[in-house]
């Protein structure tokens, strides 16, 4: 396969903006996240496809994930089952869905969709599937390189599905020997997980080392127990 290259880091504007391409491929997303890029689509089809390297870059720190109380009580529950990997396609068409319905657009297109879809048949994007009585109420997706995961988006129809989605996320990544958790945009549910935001070179320095270490295979059927 014939590789993709994206122009230099430092050629990206102040709001992390690298470049713009006409689709989104495989080869593409393959060569995006493997150097610390990903598309940043405007939602309108018509629209070409930004691909975006911010600085400074958010990430949460395997070490200092911390989950409020609150949340504990409902992981405690059991009242939802998790799963990883179940239905990445209806993970992903979900949180285009309901993203779409909360604020009146989504940059999770069906172009995008098609190529995450691709990108998961490939080994390379996995998704935690939250399920109440057989039915999916909450989720997240991103990608795995290397030791490394970057987490694209997450949805909820149930209330705390999506963070229980990303708690068990966290605890199979760091069960299963990966050592950095790129979270890309830094929001204020974000940053309750501690999230923090690093330099942009520090980030790709991370990224560099993550991807030559291996890890294990992610679980299908996740389940924690989580005390005090």
């Amino acid at each position: 396969m014939k590789p993709v290259y994206f122009p230099p880091h430092h050629y990206a504007n102040e709001d992390g903006l690298l470049c713009i391409s006409e689709v989104v491929t495989l080869e593409l997303l393959i060569d995006a996240y493997s150097h610390g890029i990903f598309p940043w689509p405007t939602g309108d089809p018509e629209d070409p496809i930004p691909w975006a390297t911010p600085d400074p870059r958010p990430i949460i720190p395997f070490e200092d994930f911390h989950v409020p109380r609150r949340l504990e009580r409902t992981l405690r529950s059991g009242k939802f089952e998790v799963t990883c990997d179940k239905d990445f396609a209806a993970t992903i068409s979900a949180a285009s869905r309901i993203h779409n319905q909360q604020s009146d657009g989504t940059w999770i297109t069906p172009e995008l969709i098609a190529a995450y879809c691709e990108f998961h048949e490939a080994g390379f994007a996995h998704s935690v599937e939250v399920w109440r009585e057989g039915k999916l109420v909450g989720g997240i997706y991103g990608v795995a390189i290397g030791a490394a995961f970057s987490a694209e988006s997450m949805f909820y129809i149930e209330r705390d599905a999506s963070k229980v989605a990303l708690v068990h996320l966290v605890r199979m990544l760091q069960q299963c020997g990966f050592v950095l958790f790129d979270v890309e945009q830094l929001t204020p549910q974000i940053q309750r997980f501690n999230a923090i935001e690093i330099p942009r070179e520090e980030f790709l320095q991370r990224l560099e080392a993550a991807k030559s270490i291996l890890t294990q295979k992610l679980p299908k059927v996740l389940s924690y127990e989580y005390k005090r």
